[in-house]
């Protein structure tokens, strides 16, 4: 699944508002993969088309609760965050959510680990603010956090994020690049109406 580059530069520059002060670890799956119980992110249209498109992939890796859900009522809510509808949830849990991600698993089994999963999910804890478009490492107290998960409290960890977020940052250059062009992140939310 090509995501596209075109002619943009190769090599982003990426500026994080935080970096020289976040700390962030990682511990999945000791943790039990607390960042997807009720964080509902905001689903783009390309990745609301790309999960709708692929969702017999999906299907039989759901939970048998979130399979039903998501068989009846579909993935995504009525609920908006940052204009855009959110992924369901199952008893508090992310709709795909099965000892992990199962978006991730499918496009891990394919190649290509984040082909399916939204980039706030991909990109986490790094945020980018929907208003002035700039990038940060979501840390309790930073920009008003509130979501009350351990793993962003800087008190959890002394590892630097700069260092943790490897992944994660390259991911946002991409974003920055333009190779992830195909979710739509850049659309007007009403696309998804």
């Amino acid at each position: 699944m090509s995501t596209g580059q075109g002619t943009r530069p190769r090599d982003v520059e990426l500026n994080i508002l935080n970096a020289k002060s976040a700390t962030f670890e990682c511990v999945f799956p000791v943790c039990g993969g607390v960042c997807c119980k009720n964080g509902r992110p905001g689903i783009s249209p390309g990745e609301a088309q790309r999960i709708q498109d692929n969702l017999p992939k999906f299907l039989p890796h759901l939970l048998p609760k979130s399979r039903r859900l998501v068989e009846t009522r579909g993935f995504l809510t009525r609920r908006v965050k940052e204009g855009r509808r959110t992924l369901a949830v199952s008893e508090g849990w992310c709709i795909f959510f099965n000892e992990g991600c199962v978006l991730h698993k499918v496009g891990a089994e394919e190649g290509e680990r984040f082909a399916y999963k939204p980039w706030h999910c991909v990109a986490f804890p790094l945020e980018k603010d929907a208003k002035t478009a700039e990038w940060y490492v979501r840390q309790h107290g930073y920009r008003g956090e509130a979501w009350d998960v351990f793993c962003i409290n800087p008190k959890e960890s002394s590892k630097p994020a700069l260092t943790t977020l490897a992944a994660e940052i390259e991911f946002a250059r991409g974003i920055e690049r333009g190779d992830e062009d195909w979710r739509g992140i850049g659309l007007p939310p009403a696309e998804l109406a």
